[in-house]
């Protein structure tokens, strides 16, 4: 009995990373098995980056924080501890804009926590 190759599937699967390659250099754009080893790592990274990436605003906002509260006399840890002692529910993401953009209501917050 004679071998069956699904010549379409096949077709269609090495089109998907051609196209998802497009835009890179020399053989990684036109040459299908460096292209997919490409296209490959560059879907690990972006796996990867998408969860560093909340780290890394986490990181700022904290330091946004802290400085806003420092210019106010009061230490990161020591402001967020006030903060949920008196049950204001504001995330970080959002205690950094204020910090950054709005410096007085931020401290009119800090005022209160104090």
């Amino acid at each position: 009995m004679p071998r069956s190759v699904n010549s379409v599937a096949s077709k269609r699967r090495r089109k998907k990373y051609l196209k998802a390659a497009k835009g890179y250099f020399g053989a990684r754009k036109n040459v299908y098995t460096v292209a997919k080893n490409a296209v490959e790592k560059a879907w690990s990274y972006a796996y990867r980056d998408r969860r560093n990436k909340k780290r890394a605003f986490r990181r700022l906002w904290i330091q946004r924080i802290n400085a806003g509260a420092r210019q106010e006399g009061m230490s990161y840890s020591k402001f967020m501890h006030a903060l949920k002692e008196n049950n204001i529910d504001l995330n970080r993401k959002v205690l950094a804009d204020l910090a950054m953009n709005h410096p007085d209501e931020f401290k009119s917050i800090v005022n209160k926590v104090k």
